[in-house]
């Protein structure tokens, strides 16, 4: 078998200092099998329907077409990728909107208590938005996940209008993820036959110019590469077949960046993928189809993201409607379970700045319908 190595972004010590990558595939040398919990088992759902381990309390955020309690700002349908952002002593919770030609992105502002203080647009009328990620600089990129869909460079704070960035390409976007030392964004596609790419703009800080680039190997574990894109508008020929060698993967989905290694997943074989940015290889985190005896807990792999103790958390679309954990030491295991959402897709999972509390959504409900999504809050014990 290839050498498929676990990789983790770790923060260790009141010193906050990171391993790398390469120290990392030393002492990992396989994807992750199930294991026991760090946070122990599940107990029984509470008030909301979601099982949490103990210690853990969640608490509803806000629905779908109703107001977000405290304010006179409606939901938005269909909640799907989010982040938080620090606001003050307070943060900021941004969520997309996965709907049609109107969907765009929305904002609650928590004061430093925890209490809602407003919510609000940050982005409207654009088309599926469907994940994103974060920038070092404070704003949201709101992708959408259309054939030629766009990103949008959002401010979360408000007060200011999106702005497209055309530069980053035209495809089928998901979600993206900031590198600071190589100073890049990387960029997961939703095709079957979707690419992994990476965008360098020319100033840090500005996406208004860079080149576009797509990942090339010939194998799912070792060295890569990378090669630009001819025609980043990819009209007549989408960006994906532009590039002879440019590796396919089945459904890009969610994407992190933590100390290293770039994180993404592709939702058609369940996997989580790890790319190390300073050896340029890539390598498998997590596979369903190498779990023995069929006893997978971690299926239908979409949204991730991640803890300062190096944890992963992935978002389920479908399987058993979980959150699940996988452990620095290659350990994978629910760390949530929501029942009665049979029909809807975990989405937007997102630490607070603090790391005590994980923000994420059930994105049609119980009734399978985007009108009646929910947005939830859990707080407790977080690892650090």
């Amino acid at each position: 078998m290839n050498r498929r190595t676990m990789l983790r972004a770790a923060v260790v010590s009141a010193g906050t200092v990171a391993f790398s990558g390469a120290l990392w595939q030393e002492a990992f040398a396989a994807p992750a099998q199930p294991g026991p919990s760090p946070y122990g088992d599940l107990l029984a759902a509470d008030a909301n329907g979601i099982q949490l381990p103990a210690g853990f309390t969640s608490r509803v955020i806000a629905r779908s077409n109703q107001f977000v309690p405290g304010t006179g700002y409606l939901w938005h349908s269909a909640p799907d990728g989010g982040a938080c952002f620090v606001d003050g002593t307070g943060w900021i919770y941004v969520s997309n909107s996965e709907v049609p030609f109107v969907g765009g992105a929305s904002a609650v502002r928590f004061r430093s208590d925890g209490s809602v203080a407003s919510a609000y647009n940050i982005l409207s009328g654009t088309n599926l938005n469907c994940a994103g990620g974060a920038t070092p600089w404070g704003t949201w990129l709101s992708c959408e996940e259309q054939p030629l869909g766009a990103v949008y460079e959002t401010y979360p704070q408000g007060g200011r209008s999106a702005v497209q960035r055309s530069r980053m390409g035209r495809f089928a976007h998901e979600a993206a993820a900031c590198d600071p030392v190589r100073r890049v964004v990387y960029l997961t596609e939703d095709e079957s036959d979707g690419r992994f790419y990476r965008f360098r703009p020319d100033v840090w800080g500005d996406l208004a110019n860079g080149t576009l680039e797509v990942l090339v190997a010939s194998a799912d574990t070792g060295p890569v590469s990378w090669r630009a894109i001819p025609d980043r508008d990819g009209f007549p020929v989408p960006t994906r077949y532009q590039v002879s060698g440019a590796k396919r993967f089945n459904g890009g989905e969610g994407c992190y960046y933590a100390a290293g290694i770039c994180y993404f997943t592709t939702k058609g074989d369940n996997r989580v993928w790890a790319y190390d940015a300073a050896l340029q290889r890539l390598d498998i985190a997590y596979d369903d189809s190498l779990v023995p005896g069929g006893a997978a807990p971690l299926t239908g792999v979409d949204n991730i993201t991640g803890a300062s103790s190096g944890d992963l958390f992935v978002a389920e679309d479908g399987g058993n409607m979980e959150i699940n954990v996988i452990t620095p030491a290659g350990v994978v295991a629910p760390f949530l379970r929501i029942l009665g959402h049979s029909g809807s897709e975990i989405t937007g999972p997102a630490f607070s700045p603090d790391g005590s509390r994980l923000y994420f959504s059930s994105q049609r409900g119980t009734t399978n319908n985007p009108a009646n999504g929910v947005t939830y809050e859990v707080r407790g014990p977080f690892r650090s």
